[in-house]
Order: structure tokens, then C-alpha cells, then sequence
């Protein structure tokens, strides 16, 4: 059974402030969690083999086409503003 005093310690780890309510709503919600956990971890899955997905997925990929790129300059004809053969962006770094 989880307590409160946990529930705010993950919360200071998780950098959340929460209300006195939400502290109670998610101390019932996730000790139910690890409840369900705990009666999960009573299952015998010795038979079971390891898998990463309940289903088997496999990815559809097309392959590999080697096509050539459009020229430099068409490219940079459509970008908003550019210095000499690069994109001209504004800057989002700065410095201290």
C-alpha cells in the first residue's frame, strides 16, 4: 500500500506541486496500480516466452531508391530568406 508521504516524495522527484486532493486521488490510483501488480506478479508465466508485443508486428518498408535531389538553388529559391547559399534563420541560441 502506497502512502501519501510517498506519493509527495515522487511528486518533488517528478517537479509537480499538487493539491491536497490530488495527493489523496493519486495515492488511491496508483496503490491500485501497484495492487494489480502485485496480483500480476502471482502468475506463472514459467511457460511463457519473452516478447516485446503481445502480437507479432513486423515493419512494411519500401525499399531503397536512389533518385536525385533537386538543384541547390531551386531548393533555395522557396525558402523565406537566405544568405548566400544557405537558409538564413533567426537565431534561437544564445550565448552567456
Amino acid at each position: 500500500m502506497l502512502d501519501r508521504q510517498q506519493v509527495q516524495k515522487v511528486a518533488l522527484l517528478a517537479r509537480l506541486q499538487l493539491t491536497p486532493a490530488e495527493e489523496e486521488k493519486f495515492t488511491t490510483q496508483l496503490s491500485s496500480i501497484l495492487d494489480y501488480f502485485e496480483q500480476l506478479s502471482e502468475l506463472d508465466v514459467s511457460d511463457v516466452q519473452p516478447t516485446t508485443r503481445a502480437i507479432d508486428v513486423s515493419n512494411v518498408v519500401r525499399a531503397d531508391q536512389h533518385k536525385p535531389s533537386s538543384e541547390r538553388e531551386e531548393i533555395l529559391e522557396g525558402a523565406p530568406d537566405r544568405e548566400g547559399e544557405y537558409f538564413k534563420v533567426p537565431k534561437i541560441v544564445t550565448g552567456s
